[in-house]
């Protein structure tokens, strides 16, 4: 299996290639989004570096802001934000104590995250309520994943995150059919670059040499080419239901923590799946 010592050489190299396309890009929002990359990184790695108890922690620090943003994009009330971040902390924390439980506590965030808007007697906006922490809940429970996946997860968020980079340059440069109506930026031509080179990164982390099981390295192609794009248009999707560009604003260069991870998370679910 991947290591986490093993793959710091190689997130250095990735950080370095990410700064050489930022830095072709000439693009200040790239510049910034690349400086807030080179400042979490280590504390990524750091997290995962602990084990499963520190990407634990991690997913779940990840997952209480991921909530409180898709509950501001939802206009959802301070009771159902909290609910759904302490839903996906548990969720998590059971991944990582008690995976034996793990489908009952699902069941039970479920209940937690619909119970509250009908507690409150909300006639008027109670099935919106209830819809949406549904949906958030499927949305963002694959934060949990990155604690069994271990470093194989942080070499799918490198992997999604340089494609992510090649995919702008690309889509910008060559132009050419629109991905969706979703996104009017994408292109085809920026999407399909991505994926090679986000293939081509887990190439370089020697995914396809080393002893892991088909199904897995399957699962990560498939996580990284298809899924992270699809992870980005499914936001899409919300922020203009919401009439929103971006998730939050507190994050440099890429608005907020979904509007970083809307690819991974959907990566993540594709790389569990599949694996």
């Amino acid at each position: 299996m991947i290591t986490v010592g093993e793959l710091v050489p190689y997130l250095a190299v990735a950080l370095a290639a990410g700064g050489i396309a930022v830095v072709a890009s000439r693009r200040r929002e790239m510049v910034r989004r690349w400086c807030a990359w080179a400042v979490g990184i280590p504390v990524v790695v750091g997290a995962f570096w602990l084990g499963p108890p520190g990407a634990a922690v991690l997913a779940a620090v990840a997952a209480v802001v991921a909530a409180l943003e898709y509950g501001a994009l939802v206009r959802a009330p301070w009771p159902d934000r909290a609910a759904l971040a302490t839903a996906l902390v548990a969720v998590i924390g059971t991944v990582w104590l008690g995976p034996d439980h793990v489908l009952r506590v699902i069941g039970g965030a479920a209940v937690l995250v619909g119970a509250v808007p009908m507690l409150a007697g909300d006639a008027t906006a109670g099935l919106r309520r209830a819809g949406s922490g549904m949906l958030g809940l499927v949305w963002l429970a694959p934060l949990a994943a990155v604690v069994p996946l271990g470093a194989t997860a942080l070499v799918v968020f490198v992997a999604v995150s340089v494609g992510d980079i090649a995919a702008y340059v690309a889509g910008r440069r060559w132009g050419g059919p629109r991905l969706s109506p979703l996104s009017p930026a994408k292109r085809w031509s920026g999407t399909i670059v991505g994926a090679a080179v986000a293939v081509g990164v887990l190439a370089v982390f020697g995914v396809f040499t080393r002893d892991l099981p088909t199904s897995l390295i399957v699962g990560l192609v498939a996580a990284v080419a298809v899924g992270a794009p699809c992870g980005d248009l499914f936001e899409s999707m919300i922020k203009r239901g919401a009439g929103a560009k971006d998730a939050a604003r507190w994050l440099p260069g890429s608005g907020g923590l979904l509007d970083r991870i809307d690819s991974l998370l959907a990566a993540l679910a594709v790389a569990l799946l599949l694996s």
